[in-house]
């Protein structure tokens, strides 16, 4: 145990990632909406999605290198296109997530702001953290924060299913020929569990820990601590849409797309299932929760642009410098800002737009990541065997078929 616990890190900072926006947002409105219909979506697409995260431990462990450094390594033209793909998603990602807890902190603190003026204030508090190096404290508290808001988020499933009578209402039932129902179907697909992207966040996460580590694990167990985050947020994203259909699905109320008014929502939804004292604990749990969040993802671009560029202009030195590590993360802030702006009140239109075109991407990164696996670079005892191979091959045609399904609505539309 001591051993397991001396390796757990990269799987829980991929669940501290991924539990946010896909989440309390997505998997909430996928439950009021449509009831427990869409829980088959949820479920395989984690499932599917699976080998195109796993790929980062696996390979670090193989190599020593991250997924940045195995792009380099399969040529520059899939360095390219992955700066590119990030490059297309990292302002409306930025945006969504700062804009989900721009309406948590206005819930939770009562200011007179609109979205834009906390969004601004949270920008900067993230880069004030960010640069002065104090996120390993929010870092060590937010795995317990997410753990209280994990517990309370069952206890409230519990207590909603004693209260629930009845089965569940049948209004609003997906359509498949609905082009609402497909918008909202892309865009809760595009972020569950989390975008491909996050992978390789996952492999410097993996990568800093294999130094820090006094031996060398193996490569189970380094496969057993991710499939601990990685399962185990696709449980927790199961219970927020069975939250969602049980207390919400079949009212009149439906929810709303002012970030501060469903931050008030989502609250009430703990609070309706488990009473009202327990208002204070899911209101910081769940803002704290999304600001590591938003932590993460500020850090994450600058972090990962820096050495793509680096690599691209043969001057490796810029990957590790902390000018250009600022500049590009204000060069983020600012887009995502900027896109806020745009977007005035509706948290909606932006996640959807952000999730939307994380999904579009995906197929391209999962093929990426399938032939990282099967490169010259990776050892061959390492890469996946039949089975894993099979299932990576099986969420490929899944993103594609949707992709293809998704763009084709679009197109004749």
């Amino acid at each position: 145990m001591k051993r397991f616990l001396s390796i757990l890190g990269p799987g829980m900072l991929y669940a501290g990632a991924a539990i946010g926006v896909s989440h309390l947002v997505q998997s909430t409105r996928a439950g009021a909406d449509f009831g427990f219909e869409l829980m088959w979506i949820l479920l395989l697409a984690n499932i599917l999605k699976y080998p195109f995260f796993e790929v980062a431990g696996r390979y670090v462990h193989a190599t020593g290198y991250n997924l940045i450094d195995a792009y380099r390594f399969a040529g520059k033209w899939v360095l390219v296109l992955f700066g590119l793909l990030t490059l297309l998603t990292m302002f409306p990602i930025q945006a969504a997530v700062t804009m989900v807890t721009a309406g948590l902190a206005i819930n939770l603190t009562g200011l007179p702001l609109n979205p834009l003026q906390m969004s601004i204030l949270l920008i900067a508090a993230t880069m004030l953290i960010l640069i002065s190096g104090k996120y390993r404290t929010l870092d060590g508290l937010v795995k317990f924060i997410i753990l209280v808001l994990t517990l309370s988020t069952v206890t409230a499933l519990v207590a909603a299913s004693l209260n629930h009578s009845g089965g569940i209402a049948d209004a609003a039932v997906f359509d498949f020929g609905n082009r609402t129902h497909i918008y909202f179907l892309i865009a809760f697909i595009g972020w569950m569990p989390a975008p491909i992207d996050v992978a390789v966040w996952s492999s410097l996460w993996n990568q800093a820990k294999m130094k820090q580590l006094s031996f060398q694990p193996s490569l189970e167990e380094v496969l057993r601590e991710f499939r601990i985050g990685y399962f185990g947020t696709m449980i927790i994203a199961a219970v927020f849409l069975a939250l969602g259909a049980l207390v919400l699905h079949g009212t009149d109320e439906s929810l709303s797309a002012n970030g501060a008014v469903f931050a008030g929502q989502l609250i009430s939804l703990y609070t309706g299932s488990i009473g009202w004292w327990a208002y204070p604990v899911i209101s910081i749990a769940a803002f704290t929760t999304m600001f590591s969040t938003t932590i993460t993802v500020t850090d994450a671009y600058p972090r990962v642009l820096g050495p793509v560029a680096g690599h691209l202009f043969n001057r490796p030195v810029v990957g590790q410098n902390r000018l250009v590590y600022i500049l590009i993360m204000l060069i983020v802030s600012s887009g995502a800002l900027y896109l806020i702006y745009r977007a005035g009140t509706s948290m909606r239109f932006m996640v959807d737009l952000a999730t939307s075109l994380s999904f579009v991407t995906a197929p391209i990164l999962a093929v990426i990541n399938y032939r990282i696996t099967h490169s010259s670079h990776m050892p061959v005892e390492a890469r996946p065997g039949l089975f894993l191979k099979i299932w990576a091959w099986a969420g490929i045609v899944f993103l594609v078929t949707f992709t293809a399904y998704y763009l084709w609505w679009l197109v004749t539309g």
